[in-house]
């Protein structure tokens, strides 16, 4: 069993998103972004089979989908898809979020 104390990561970058690998095994990988206002995680994908989660855990921004779609993303929001499908992050304020990537790649 692992806790992990969230409030631990609560740290930012500049100049780019700062971020946090909470947990790395065979099954699956958990990363903390944080995000300043304006900061994105460019649209992208990759080529293997699995699912993803992005939890919003504060603040507010846009999930970003292939071909300029958005959709609104806020505290409590979470974001599932598949790891082949593209996806992105837009923070409108300072955010956080929680990835889950199975398998992890």
């Amino acid at each position: 069993m692992k806790k992990i104390a969230l409030d631990q990561t609560a740290k930012f970058n500049e100049q780019a998103p700062k971020l946090f690998v909470l947990h790395e095994s065979e099954y699956f990988k958990l990363i903390n972004f944080n995000f300043r206002a304006g900061q994105t995680l460019p649209i992208h994908s990759h080529d293997i089979e699995g699912q993803l989660s992005i939890t919003v855990i504060s603040g507010e921004g846009k999930f970003l989908a292939e071909g300029g779609k958005t959709l609104p993303a806020k505290a409590g929001d979470i974001l599932i898809s598949d790891i082949a499908e593209k996806h992105g992050i837009r923070a409108e304020t300072e955010m956080r979020v929680v990835v889950t990537i199975a398998p992890p790649i």
